[in-house]
């Protein structure tokens, strides 16, 4: 029997995109890149994340998930900080997860008018169906 122990990486990014302070989760299984973003509102504090993740991350609605390489270096924590606030500076999210996201986005956008015409579709039918009760009524009362 041959166990294949699967590697999961994660990636929590706050920075502020005004007017709302922004979390971007990133996970990256089995060297795909999966993302999700979540809205604080105001300034989270770091017990307020931590909070957070630990009752919404399995809620969590991630992308579908995008290639990515997968690089495994050990970092000193100090440089690894150092390197997340140039980073966030430099351009907010990452590339792959902003991909992530729009792909998401998309798929949200399509569910969404999907829905939205179903709904319209319904209305309408249910509009004719009135009319044809209104017609028969009329018709009984002569």
């Amino acid at each position: 029997m041959s166990t294949r122990i699967e590697k999961c990486q994660g990636r929590l990014t706050v920075y502020f995109e005004d007017p709302f302070w922004v979390g971007v989760f990133e996970r990256i299984e089995n060297g795909k890149l999966s993302a999700a973003k979540v809205t604080f509102g105001a300034e989270p504090k770091d017990y307020e994340v931590q909070e957070f993740i630990n009752r919404h991350y399995y809620h969590l609605q991630f992308s579908p998930a995008i290639k990515t390489d997968v690089k495994d270096v050990k970092k000193n924590p100090k440089r690894a900080q150092r390197d997340a606030k140039k980073q966030t500076l430099e351009n907010g999210i990452g590339t792959k997860s902003q991909q992530a996201l729009k792909l998401q986005q998309e798929q949200n956008k399509l569910v969404r008018k999907e829905r939205s015409k179903m709904e319209r579709e319904a209305e309408s039918d249910r509009l004719f169906e009135l009319k044809q009760q209104k017609k028969k009524e009329k018709h009984r009362g002569h």
